[in-house]
C-alpha cells in the first residue's frame, strides 16, 4: 500500500520498529480542498510519533512524475556535499536574463525563488558522472539522469512519486541522508518559511511543465508543534500551464493543515 516509503527506509537501514507503516488511513475528507481549486491532485501525511499516515489518491501518490525544482533539495546537498557549495551566500549566475548579464544571486535566493538558471549551473558544475553516483546512492525515484546534466529533472526523464519524496523528508529531517550534517543543516533551514511560538513550517514548492505540455506542482515538508514533526507532500496535475499550481499547491497545502488543527500549537 505504501510499499515505496517501506522499502526505502527498509533499505537505508533506518526503518523505525515502533512505527507502524503497514496500513494507511485513507483521507477521502481531502478531495473537496482539490475539487474547489478544480485540480486534480494527492496529499499524505506521516505522523512521526505514532507513524500514522493519512493520504488522499493512493493511485496518484504512488505514480511518479518529474520532481521539477523540488529536485534543487538534492543537487543542492551533492553541491555542498561535493564542495560546489559553500553555504547558503554561495553565488552563482541566477536569473538567466542576458539582458541584465544573467546577474549573480546567492543560494538562498535561487532556493526561495527557484532560479532555474541558478541549479542548472550547480549541476553542471557537480557533473554527470558525481551527480548519477549520489543519484544511485539515494535510490531517488527511478535514477534516470540520461540527457543534459542540467535539465534531467525537467524534462521526462528522472521522476520520483509522493510517497518516495515522503521519505525524504523523513531522512532529510533526522540528518540520515548520507551527506554532512552541515550540508543537511543548510537545506532544512532554507526550507524553514514560518518560526513563531505555535508552529514551525518548512517547504519546497515547485511548478514545472513536463515534455508533455502538463503542468506539474509540488509542495513537499513538514509542519512541526509541541515538539511532534508531521511530514506531507501535495502533488497537483493539470492540462492547463496557465494555471500557477505553486500557488495553488500552497493554498490547498496550508488549508489542509489548518483543516487537520495546524497553527494553533496544539497537535
Amino acid at each position: 500500500m505504501i510499499r515505496n516509503i517501506i522499502l526505502t527506509f527498509l533499505a537505508t537501514g533506518i526503518f523505525i520498529s515502533s512505527c507502524t507503516y503497514n496500513k494507511a488511513k485513507i483521507n477521502d475528507g481531502l478531495k473537496k480542498y482539490f475539487d474547489s481549486a478544480h485540480i486534480e491532485g494527492s496529499f499524505s501525511m506521516m505522523n512521526n510519533q505514532s507513524g500514522e499516515i493519512s493520504l488522499y489518491n493512493m493511485k496518484l501518490d504512488t505514480q511518479r512524475v518529474l520532481p521539477g525544482s523540488t529536485f534543487d533539495i538534492l543537487n543542492t546537498l551533492i553541491a555542498i556535499q561535493t564542495g560546489k557549495v559553500v553555504d547558503e551566500k554561495t553565488t552563482m549566475p541566477g536569473n538567466g536574463k542576458l539582458d541584465e548579464g544573467n546577474k549573480e544571486i546567492t543560494l538562498k535566493e535561487a532556493f526561495e525563488h527557484s532560479a532555474t538558471p541558478y541549479f542548472q549551473e550547480m549541476a553542471r558544475r557537480i557533473g554527470q558522472d558525481t551527480m548519477k553516483f549520489w543519484v544511485d546512492s539515494l535510490q531517488y525515484g527511478n535514477k534516470n539522469i540520461s540527457g543534459a546534466v542540467d535539465s534531467f529533472w525537467l524534462t521526462n526523464r528522472l521522476m520520483i512519486s509522493p510517497d518516495e519524496q515522503l521519505g525524504l523528508m523523513f531522512r532529510l529531517y533526522f540528518d540520515k541522508l548520507p551527506f554532512q550534517k552541515y550540508a543537511q543543516e543548510i537545506v532544512r533551514n532554507l526550507m524553514l518559511k514560518e518560526d513563531n511560538t505555535l508552529f514551525k513550517l518548512s517547504y519546497k514548492a515547485a511548478w514545472n511543465v513536463d515534455e508533455s505540455g502538463q503542468s506539474i506542482g509540488w509542495v513537499v515538508g513538514y509542519i512541526e508543534e509541541n515538539r511532534h514533526v508531521y511530514f506531507f507532500v501535495t502533488l497537483l496535475k493539470s492540462a492547463d500551464r496557465e494555471k500557477d499550481l505553486k500557488e495553488i499547491g500552497l493554498k490547498i497545502t496550508k488549508n489542509i493543515l489548518a483543516g487537520m488543527g495546524f497553527f494553533k500549537g496544539q497537535k
